[in-house]
């Protein structure tokens, strides 16, 4: 039986964004309001859950994976004492420019996921991101693609170049989350 899984991105859906930077420790890490009310409610819709995210400020060396794993583990910690459950995080620590298979929006962390653990269908998913490649990495899946509209920085061509690949659109995780009800 396929699982329903859930591929969240982080950086502006969980967590806050820093424009024109990095999240590079947990001091800089800041949720997302309703993040923390909506894992719970997202745990008993979904079989899995995944976060999936380009951390290219590894590649610039402006942080260590040891400092993401530092910063994945206390958003886990916190997720997890509010009832969420996310099964795993997947990260890019590659550059953009060497366009490597692992960064959204190509599919070498979805592929992995699937590796470890084979019952994912990905037409059985849902793709939640706030970015243009992380609506293509879903549609390249054939995923269900949520936009979560926090970013006030993307513009109309870049709008208009994912709006036939979202599935749906919300004002937050949260709001999701209610969705689903």
């Amino acid at each position: 039986m396929t699982k329903k899984t859930l591929f969240l991105d982080r950086d502006g859906v969980i967590n806050k964004r820093i424009v024109g930077g990095y999240v590079k420790n947990w001091e800089q890490f800041n949720f997302l309001a309703g993040v923390l009310e909506a894992m719970p409610l997202l745990a008993r819709k979904f079989d899995y859950c995944f976060v999936v995210t380009n951390q290219q400020g590894i590649g610039k060396g402006l942080m260590t994976v040891l400092d993401l794993e530092t910063v994945h583990n206390n958003m886990l910690f916190e997720i997890t004492k509010k009832q969420g459950l996310i099964n795993k995080v997947y990260f890019c620590p590659k550059l953009h420019i060497d366009k490597p298979h692992c960064r959204k929006p190509n599919i070498g962390m979805a592929e992995q996921a699937k590796l470890d653990f084979p019952d994912i269908n990905f037409k059985n998913s849902f793709m939640v991101g706030d970015s243009v490649s992380d609506m293509e990495f879903g549609f390249r899946l054939n995923m269900k693609t949520v936009f979560i509209d926090t970013k006030k920085d993307i513009d109309a061509n870049q709008f208009s170049l994912i709006n036939k690949k979202i599935d749906y659109c919300y004002s937050s995780l949260y709001e999701f989350a209610l969705s689903l009800d």
